[in-house]
C-alpha cells in the first residue's frame, strides 16, 4: 500500500506591521504643502480681488459739467428716458466697474416702463455698456385715475399689454384703445392687446381709418371707424374681421343712402349686416 502524502503546513501570515516614521513625515510634508497650496491661492485670490476693486484704473468716472460720462454708453433708446436709465447705475459711477452687480442693474432697469429687454456688460478697463430693447405701443388708452372718477390718463400700450407713458415730443398714429385700467391683471391685459394687435394684422387695408377700437367685451370688439367722412361704430365679434369688414365697405353706400343717420352696425352675423340709430333698426 502505497503512503499518504503528508499534510501541507499552514503558514500563518505576518502581522502587518504599523507605519514607519518615515511614512508617517511623509503625510504630514504632504497636507502641509496642500494647506500652504490653498492658503497661497486664497491670499492671491484675496489680492486680485482688492486690486480690481480699488484701481483707479477700474474706477467708472461720474459724468462731469452737465454731461454723460463718456465709459457709460446706452444703446437702444429711441423713447425711454436716458436719465431713469442713468440713476439706475447712480451708485456705481465713482468706484470699480468689478463692484458693479450687473444682474442687480438689469432688473433695475426692466422696471422702466419702456424698456423690453436690456442687457449690461463690463468693459474692462472701466466702461459699463448697456443695450436696450424698447417696447413698441400698438395703441392710445385712456385710463381711469379712480375708479368712478372723471379724470383720466392719456397712455400707451404695447402688445405685451404694458402700459407706457407718453414720450415727450414724440408722435404716434395709433387707434385708442377702450376697456383697459391699470387694475387690470397683466395676464387681463396682454389677451386684450393680442385681440388688438390680430384685428390689425387682418385688416392691413382699413387700420388706418379706425380711430378707437373698444376691448371691453373681448367676446365682441367694437371699432370706430371713418367712412364717408362719418365715424361710425361697427361691432365685429371676435372673428372674421377683413371679411365682415369688407362686406360692410361694399355695402355701405346703399345703407347709406337708405338709412343716413345710421352710425352703429352690427356685422357679428356674416351673412348680414344690423344697421342702428338710437331706436331706429334696420337691415
Amino acid at each position: 500500500m502505497a503512503a499518504e502524502p503528508p499534510a501541507p503546513r499552514r503558514v500563518r501570515p505576518k502581522p502587518e506591521g504599523r507605519p514607519g516614521w518615515r511614512l508617517r513625515w511623509r503625510r504630514i510634508f504632504v497636507w502641509t504643502g496642500v494647506g500652504a497650496g490653498v492658503l497661497a491661492i486664497v491670499a492671491a485670490a484675496y489680492q486680485g480681488d482688492q486690486f480690481l476693486a480699488s484701481d483707479p484704473h477700474f474706477i467708472l468716472p461720474a459724468a462731469a459739467d452737465g454731461k454723460d460720462s463718456p465709459n457709460f454708453s446706452v444703446a437702444g433708446i429711441e423713447y425711454a428716458s436716458r436719465a431713469e436709465v442713468a440713476r439706475v447705475f447712480a451708485r456705481d459711477f465713482g468706484r470699480s466697474v468689478y463692484l458693479a452687480p450687473l444682474a442687480e442693474r438689469r432688473r433695475g432697469l426692466m422696471e422702466i416702463d419702456w424698456i423690453r429687454d436690456a442687457r449690461v456688460s463690463r468693459q474692462w478697463p472701466n466702461r459699463i455698456a448697456v443695450r436696450i430693447v424698447e417696447r413698441r405701443p400698438v395703441a392710445f388708452v385712456v385710463l381711469p385715475r379712480a375708479a368712478g372718477g372723471a379724470a383720466s390718463e392719456t397712455a400707451l400700450m404695447d402688445a405685451d399689454g404694458a402700459i407706457l407713458r407718453l414720450p415727450p415730443r414724440a408722435r404716434f398714429s395709433l387707434p385708442v384703445l377702450a376697456g383697459i385700467t391699470r387694475q387690470q391683471t397683466p395676464e387681463t391685459r396682454r389677451a386684450r392687446a393680442g385681440q388688438v394687435v390680430d384685428l390689425i394684422r387682418q385688416i392691413p387695408g382699413y387700420a388706418g381709418q379706425i380711430s378707437e377700437i373698444d376691448t371691453g367685451d373681448p367676446d365682441n370688439l367694437v371699432v370706430t371707424e371713418v367712412v364717408q367722412n362719418h365715424a361710425v361704430r361697427l361691432l365685429l365679434g371676435n372673428r372674421n374681421y377683413l371679411s365682415r369688414l369688407s362686406n360692410f365697405m361694399a355695402h355701405y353706400p346703399d345703407i347709406g343712402r337708405r338709412l343716413p343717420q345710421a352710425r352703429i352696425f352690427d356685422l357679428r352675423l356674416d351673412d348680414r349686416i344690423t344697421a342702428r340709430n338710437g331706436g331706429n333698426d334696420g337691415r
